[in-house]
């Protein structure tokens, strides 16, 4: 199996992708691409090289039918800036290899993420852990100012601690959850593409998406053809339950049944129903 070296990914090692106000991501090695993929895939009965078609036909056919070990032989390493919060919804998705910056070695720099007036929001009435009406740019700005001044304020105290030769790893626990950190995140390409597909997702908060989107943009030029084909088959599609797929051959005219029978009660009709408004088209990010 031939070093597979991309040219668009080597143009790109170690640039800063800026994510937020203080943050970034960086990609600062790759193992293969979408010739790894293939390479991976054909090794069982080694049919040569094949077209470039050929290849895009097998990479969609191995991501529409779920044959992940190919996919898994393509890993990034990232170097990230974050703010905490963000980290702790980033390391839910544990299958990759991190190593963070620590607060009891070192001494935390005063880097605290403030959102802009326009991503401030009320709490949604109807989402429990979403944002809802914006309050307006005169509270948005107070809200801002209360942030700043309240991590002002933290980070003077720990100084302070710091000063008096209070420990690190004590002195940093009144730190606030805005506080940037940093880390290096490794993960192979199966598990980057599920990580992608829930945080660029619209119900994701908007701090997360906004760094899925540059891993998105970055991974883009590691494997182009990957990408192109999980944006088709798992971005932008649905899938459907047993039940809800019933309810679309109904409606399509192809079960056979008389055309006014509901085949889905209830809650399934309802979830039939969001299923197909959840995925409007995406709006393209990060310059595409």
């Amino acid at each position: 199996m031939a070093h597979c070296v991309v040219e668009e990914a080597e143009a790109i090692l170690d640039r800063e992708f800026p994510v937020l106000d203080k943050g970034f991501v960086r990609l600062v090695d790759y193992l293969g691409g979408d010739d790894r993929v293939v390479q991976a895939a054909r090794v069982s009965y080694g049919t040569g090289t094949k077209t470039y078609r050929e290849d895009g036909g097998l990479i969609d056919y191995l991501l529409r039918e779920e044959h992940t070990s190919p996919f898994e032989q393509v890993v990034l390493t990232f170097h990230v800036k974050l703010p905490i919060f963000v980290a702790r919804q980033w390391v839910r998705h544990r299958t990759a290899r991190l190593n963070e910056v620590s607060g009891r070695y070192s001494v935390m720099e005063d880097d605290f993420y403030v959102p802009d007036n326009e991503d401030i929001a009320f709490q949604s009435r109807d989402n429990k852990q979403g944002r809802g009406d914006f309050p307006g740019a005169v509270f948005a700005g107070e809200v801002r100012a209360g942030m700043e001044e309240g991590q002002r304020r933290a980070y003077g105290e720990y100084s302070a601690f710091i000063d008096r030769g209070i420990a690190r790893e004590l002195a940093r626990i009144n730190l606030p959850l805005s506080l940037y950190t940093q880390w290096y995140w490794q993960i192979d390409l199966h598990n980057l593409f599920r990580f992608l597909e829930l945080r660029l997702d619209p119900h994701a908060q908007l701090e997360i998406r906004r760094y899925a989107e540059a891993l998105f943009e970055i991974t883009r030029k590691v494997a182009p053809r990957c990408c192109a084909s999980f944006e088709n088959h798992r971005l932008e599609g649905v899938r459907f339950s047993r039940e809800e797929f019933a309810e679309l051959r109904r409606r399509l005219g192809t079960d056979g049944e008389a055309a006014g029978e509901n085949v889905l009660e209830g809650k399934a009709l309802e979830r039939f129903e969001k299923k197909l408004q959840r995925k409007p088209p995406r709006k393209p990010c990060c310059g595409q």
